[in-house]
């Protein structure tokens, strides 16, 4: 079978009207399109609800000298809604990149907010999709090299009820609890599991 893409774009789509069913936290907007198919023609009308979100950038704190990660460990709506027995999730630095903001001052700023690190260097490694069936956030992931020395704490903003528990683990800690299933987000997963492939390389460029 031949697995290259078809070659389709944005213009292969047709959209026929959009509406806001929801605009809180979370916007939520309704899409009725149809498109190309692989098998030539067009679609029938589809109707498809989406969340509106923002550009993400979301960061791995590494410290290169002491070879540990910071981690962080805050309430998520999602886990408990889907009857999850322990809706804390251990996760890595991420939060919206603000309008006039760009993702690396994000970066910078919200690993201040939640983990209280500064970054020294920070590498853009790769852009992708959290879950492209029915959001649409991309997602920017950097690596930060940080000082990992005294940090565990609570952090986060009062004002959005913030309550994020900040710590710091040796990467190979981190690294096995990628296979036991303790870290069980996408982001976290897709971040960590690049600096598991990347680290030995990163440590020779940041030492």
């Amino acid at each position: 079978m031949n697995r290259k893409p078809q070659g389709l774009s944005r213009e292969d789509v047709e959209l026929q009207a959009q509406e806001t069913l929801h605009d809180g936290f979370i916007r939520v907007d309704r899409f009725h399109l149809r498109h190309r198919l692989h098998r030539g023609g067009w679609s029938e009308s589809l109707s498809r609800e989406t969340m509106l979100r923002g550009e993400v950038a979301a960061v791995i704190p590494y410290d290169p000298v002491r070879d540990e990660i910071v981690l962080i460990e805050q309430f998520r709506v999602g886990l408990y809604a889907a009857g999850d027995p322990n809706p804390w999730s251990t996760e890595i630095i991420a939060g919206i990149v603000e309008p006039g903001e760009s993702a690396d001052d994000m970066a910078r700023r919200e690993t201040m907010e939640e983990a209280g690190c500064e970054i020294g260097r920070l590498e853009r490694v790769m852009t992708f999709y959290s879950s492209p069936g029915g959001s649409s956030q991309r997602v920017v992931m950097y690596c930060a090299e940080v000082s990992a020395v005294d940090i565990d704490g609570v952090y986060g903003l009062d004002a959005e009820g913030e309550d994020i528990r900040a710590f710091s683990l040796p990467a190979d800690d981190v690294f096995d609890m990628l296979s036991t299933g303790a870290i069980d987000n996408a982001v976290g997963l897709v971040g960590l599991q690049w600096l598991a492939m990347n680290r030995d390389a990163l440590r020779r460029r940041w030492t």
